[in-house]
């Protein structure tokens, strides 16, 4: 293992671990409250890393297509909660308001880890490594929050949009969802997913974020 792979997992380590472990605690903790206890009596709710983590998901396709591509492409899963959809006081709607709930806390650890960022340049620590681990902390937490928004199931805009739709086409797309996986895949290794929708909902992200804390962003400018 070379130097470079240490870092990069040193760097990338807990903002992966945090990333995965509250997007997947955010989904269990919301269909709680909207009525389905299905991921909280298996121990889902919960920040342990260790409930989360698929091992070929998080750690085994991670690695290998970084030494397939040379790190120039890099993609990973955990463990989906289980939620009971039809458990839920009013299935339609509260679908949306659990898909949402990872993406959204996703979306919220980036704004976190930009904070982190700032308090630490604002306090003169200039230590590489950390500032590294904030940078990697937004661009993880957007990759997992704009991915998990593609619409088709079984990703969380997936479902989002069967909820939305007519019922007939609901149905239909809802049809997709045992192939959905393949269909990602093919569409990440071929490019068009990140050049039509990841990239640039990332850097809308990264827009957005930056306009929110454009107070704060200068004082370090």
């Amino acid at each position: 293992m070379n130097a470079d792979l240490i870092q990069t997992i040193a760097v990338y380590a807990l903002p992966v671990l945090f990333a995965i472990t509250l997007h997947e605690a955010a989904h269990g903790y919301v269909a709680k409250h909207f009525g389905d206890p299905t991921a909280f009596l298996m121990g889902r709710v919960t920040l342990n890393p260790l409930k989360h983590i698929d091992p070929i998901g998080t750690i085994v396709v991670p690695l290998a297509l970084y030494f397939m591509t040379s790190g120039a492409f890099l993609f990973g899963y955990a463990k989906p909660v289980p939620v009971a959809f039809g458990s839920l006081r009013n299935p339609r709607v509260d679908t949306i308001w659990v898909a949402l709930a990872g993406p959204v806390c996703n979306f919220v650890q980036a704004i976190l880890w930009v904070l982190l960022g700032l308090g630490l340049q604002l306090a003169g620590v200039r230590e590489p490594f950390f500032m590294m681990m904030a940078q990697a902390g937004l661009v993880v937490n957007l990759v997992m929050c704009m991915f998990n928004l593609f619409p088709v199931p079984p990703l969380d805009g997936g479902r989002v949009l069967v909820s939305l739709l007519p019922a007939r086409a609901a149905y239909a797309l809802s049809r997709v969802e045992p192939y959905g996986f393949f269909i990602v895949m093919a569409l990440v290794v071929s490019g068009v997913l990140g050049r039509v929708w990841l990239w640039p909902l990332i850097q809308w992200g990264r827009d957005v974020i930056k306009w929110m804390l454009t107070p704060l962003l200068s004082l370090v400018s």
